[in-house]
């Protein structure tokens, strides 16, 4: 079993090489966790900085005092994956992200595609999103990352056309055989850069929004014979993009 991940704000020892986890995070270590000296913690600031610890002692229930090893820097993963996620109904968009957290993915972008039911307005939107990011932080630290996904504010058709026009690989999960899709499996896939790939709501994308990001530079592709749900869809191609590029050899 790999040691747990926390997440701290500022990641540095004390004088004596010593470091304090405190308040949330301090609490689920001693009073969850129920962590022991001698046991071994990871630290980390969830853009890459981390430090591999060994506690020292438990103080009341929620302060842990480790000991701090050497910093480590990971590097950014390459190619890039951003999944663009079309705002599923009800709690299935902290299922895509933490799914596709969990699988590796970089990025998420929130986007309000015209068939979507759910749409963020206002104070809704920005909880929404923060339900988001937290979940992306929770499934970042389950699945021992120290380097967590960007969680975008949501785009909108424009803006995600504007971003995959910038991608060294552009792509939009498409079902519809008709329509030309070609599978996502065969598709020729860059050893570096970005790769951004769109996925549709339940109701699928639709003809205008496939034009735009036709014109965008994005293509059509399909996973297999199932149509998997958007809250699926993204976990899925991320991992096949994972294993295609390299990255999860």
């Amino acid at each position: 079993m790999t040691a747990p991940v926390f997440v701290v704000d500022h990641l540095a020892a004390d004088s004596a090489g010593r470091y304090v986890l405190d308040g949330p995070e301090g609490r689920h270590a001693v009073s969850v966790k129920r962590l022991r000296q001698g046991e071994d913690v990871v630290l980390t600031d969830g853009a890459g900085r981390w430090a591999q610890c060994v506690v020292v002692d438990a103080e009341g229930k929620d302060r842990l005092v480790v000991r701090v090893g050497s910093f480590a820097e990971e590097p950014p993963e390459s190619p890039r994956i951003t999944v663009v996620q079309a705002l599923p109904k009800g709690d299935r968009g902290e299922l895509a992200v933490e799914t596709m957290t969990e699988t590796g993915v970089d990025a998420i972008v929130p986007w309000a595609a015209s068939r979507c039911v759910t749409q963020w307005r206002g104070d809704r939107g920005l909880k929404a999103l923060a339900k988001w990011r937290a979940t992306a932080r929770e499934a970042g630290k389950q699945s021992r990352r120290v380097r967590f996904p960007e969680i975008a504010d949501a785009a909108t058709t424009k803006q995600v056309a504007a971003l995959l026009a910038e991608a060294d690989f552009a792509a939009v999960l498409h079902e519809d055989r008709e329509y030309g899709s070609e599978p996502l499996a065969t598709a020729e896939l860059p050893s570096s850069g970005t790769i951004v790939l769109v996925v549709g709501p339940e109701g699928g994308v639709s003809p205008e929004e496939l034009d735009l990001f036709a014109q965008a530079g994005a293509k059509a592709y399909r996973l297999g014979r199932s149509v998997l749900r958007t809250s699926t869809a993204g976990t899925a191609a991320t991992a096949l993009l994972l294993g295609r590029t390299g990255r999860w050899s």
